[in-house]
């Protein structure tokens, strides 16, 4: 039976029975897959901590024979990302990250675009530490390379610019709107300044994380447009987000 390798990181894993494990982890050509370890908790020669969330490794597997989880055969750990390890705030953070890739993007095949920014984010919160404008741009990046980043500079209605300094994101209605062209106590008030903040971010690196600072209100309103940006296309509230938000507000 043919055997594929990959690089790849490990967005999650769970314990199965008495020793083995179960495992999701992207890839950059192969996109999301399962993987079933079998006695990967006793095996210390063919798995050791490689399969531990977060890290960075290089997989064996064998294609599934029937059902949906390919066999995992052994793993090389690359990078363990211990920095994140030390700090709760990181690691909440890193979860949040590996859950919405896996329920914003699925398991469409080939993804190495969405590998290197989630690389990029993890290796952030490892080597720099935690911040909010982390979250954000991951956010906003998975938006767009999911093909669902909203309009910003334009109203969304009209096409038109912004006259005053503030406007109204609706995201039933592609985005951002003028406030001639939104309704009554319709959508978020948004400022100008923040819509024009995100969409400068758009045109940045997509693996860029650091040197990224927002003021107070930036990341209010662009934490709130983001949130609406993101619910239609996430099929379930994410576990990962709840608890992000308990060690955020503890």
């Amino acid at each position: 039976m043919r055997i594929h390798s990959s690089e790849a990181i490990i967005l999650r894993s769970l314990d199965y029975g008495e020793a083995d494990r179960i495992v999701s982890f992207l890839t950059p050509d192969h996109g999301r897959l399962k993987g079933f370890a079998r006695a990967a908790r006793k095996s210390r020669k063919r798995f050791g901590p490689a399969l531990e969330p977060f890290a960075q490794v290089c997989l064996y597997w064998s294609p599934p024979r029937s059902g949906e989880m390919v066999s995992l055969k052994e793993a090389d750990l690359l990078d363990l990302r211990t920095g994140l390890r030390r700090d709760l705030t990181a690691i909440a953070l890193a979860g949040y990250g590996c859950e919405l890739v896996e329920e914003l993007l699925g398991e469409l095949p080939g993804q190495p675009q969405v590998f290197e920014v989630l690389r990029a984010y993890l290796d952030h919160l490892a080597t720099q530490g935690t911040m909010q404008e982390a979250r954000m741009l991951l956010e906003l990046r998975l938006l767009a390379l999911a093909g669902y980043d909203p309009h910003l500079l334009h109203c969304s209605a009209c096409g038109g610019g912004f006259s005053g300094d503030r406007a109204v994101f609706a995201v039933e209605r592609g985005g951002s709107l003028c406030l001639d062209c939104a309704g009554a106590g319709e959508g978020l008030s948004v400022s100008v300044l923040t819509l024009g903040t995100m969409a400068r971010c758009l045109r940045s690196p997509a693996t860029l994380f650091a040197g990224f600072r927002f003021g107070e209100q930036t990341l209010h309103e662009g934490g709130a447009l983001l949130s609406q940006a993101l619910g239609p296309h996430l099929g379930r509230p994410l576990k990962s987000l709840q608890f992000l938000k308990e060690i955020l507000s503890g």
